[in-house]
């Protein structure tokens, strides 16, 4: 299965067949794929500007298999005001809202569920805070899947009108994501569901890593700081794993790139972690933030997640909610990017990063938005608009 040589437990490391697709039955612990990476040169990229352009680095074997809706390939923006506002020269945005679904979840999706095509699947299931259900519903379509979403009953109403459409058999629960991910797990293994959740398959990790490898290529090398936000944790193990596999490719000889993994305040079970120096996360009760995609009180990455920030001298940032929808805004005045309330985290934390002295004015600096704004919950009124008549009255108006 392309250069795809087998797979491997993060913790102990056994490695099994390809056909395996959960958890290290000795273990329980999240499977990495690992590659024969002597075999793969620059030139055997694909030319395209997608996420399938890293196909011999991908476990699909066959890219009739996939089922492209236009994923990877999103824009490097050179954050210059943001930057000039923060002492950062050199500070970039991923803007991942261009993907199919408008978030970084659809690379994750783009090659999960081929796989689990391919390994004989024909119904997937998630849990979801919102982004990953509609993102693996939007490719279960394309690949005449059945698909499962269980959701918070408070899931923003615009994710939940989107994932319905594509459409998939969607369900609330009255709790948390963890909620929704124990309804998820007794229905892969009681009704015969393929389990698409963070970690508990390989594959969501080989897409979301395609981000690493477009950073290395459009910054022709890698920067200094990565600024990531963090619930389940496949963003960050899949920046880390491009990075060493870069490494190991001989494709980039540097250190890899500091990981600043960002939180809310009001859940930061792996922050809490990293500063007591601990090696896994405890559950974080009562969480509570205005980024859904941030409510994940229990993380099945947790150790990969640590283990990276440490391993990279990175940091864990926890932020309160008015400091994320701070950073939205600032992202939208100052660079033109409207950004999901996690992306405004990554900002958020950046300021803390500077202000604490651990990121410097010479070193360079990518913050990820990972989705779009437009799917940010409604927790305000909308602004006092004026209502003009005719362009009379409207200068009238510009003129105060």
């Amino acid at each position: 299965m392309a250069n795809l040589s087998h797979l491997e437990c993060s913790a102990c490391g056994r490695t099994y067949d390809i056909a395996l697709r959960n958890l290290c039955p000795h273990c329980e612990r999240p499977l990495l794929a690992r590659y024969e990476l002597d075999r793969i040169r620059r030139e055997d990229l694909l030319p395209r500007n997608d996420l399938w352009r890293y196909f011999p680095l991908l476990p699909v074997d066959d890219l009739n298999a996939a089922f492209p809706l236009g994923e990877g390939g999103t824009p490097l923006v050179r954050a210059r005001n943001l930057g000039a506002s923060l002492g950062l020269p050199h500070l970039y945005v991923k803007d991942e809202s261009a993907n199919p679904t408008g978030t970084f979840k659809a690379r994750g999706m783009a090659v999960a569920v081929p796989m689990a095509k391919t390994l004989g699947a024909t119904k997937v299931a998630v849990p979801s805070a919102g982004n990953a259900g509609s993102a693996m519903a939007a490719y279960a379509a394309k690949a005449g899947l059945e698909a499962l979403v269980v959701m918070p009953r408070d899931t923003p109403a615009k994710i939940v009108r989107e994932t319905a459409a594509f459409p998939a058999r969607l369900f609330f629960v009255d709790g948390l994501i963890t909620d929704a991910a124990a309804i998820v797990k007794d229905a892969c293994a009681k009704l015969g569901y393929f389990h698409l959740a963070t970690l508990q398959e390989p594959y969501r990790v080989e897409g979301k890593k395609t981000m690493g490898f477009e950073l290395w290529e459009q910054l022709r090398g890698l920067p200094d700081w990565v600024v990531f936000p963090t619930g389940g944790g496949t963003g960050v193990v899949g920046l880390w794993k491009a990075f060493e596999e870069l490494r190991a490719l001989g494709w980039h000889e540097g250190p890899p790139p500091k990981i600043a993994f960002v939180q809310s305040t009001g859940c930061a079970p792996l922050v809490r972690a990293f500063e007591e120096e601990k090696d896994s996360a405890t559950e974080w009760k009562d969480a509570k933030t205005i980024a859904a995609g941030l409510r994940v009180p229990r993380a099945v990455a947790d150790t990969l997640v640590l283990r990276a920030t440490r391993a990279t001298g990175g940091r864990g940032v926890a932020v309160t909610d008015p400091e994320m929808i701070a950073g939205t805004a600032d992202l939208a005045r100052l660079e033109g990017i409207y950004a999901c309330y996690e992306g405004g985290a990554t900002v958020a934390a950046l300021r803390h990063l500077v202000a604490d002295g651990v990121a410097k004015p010479d070193e360079s600096v990518v913050v990820f938005n990972t989705g779009t704004g437009l799917k940010n919950p409604t927790t305000q009124t909308k602004p006092d608009v004026p209502v003009v008549r005719d362009c009379a009255d409207l200068e009238k108006r510009l003129r105060g």
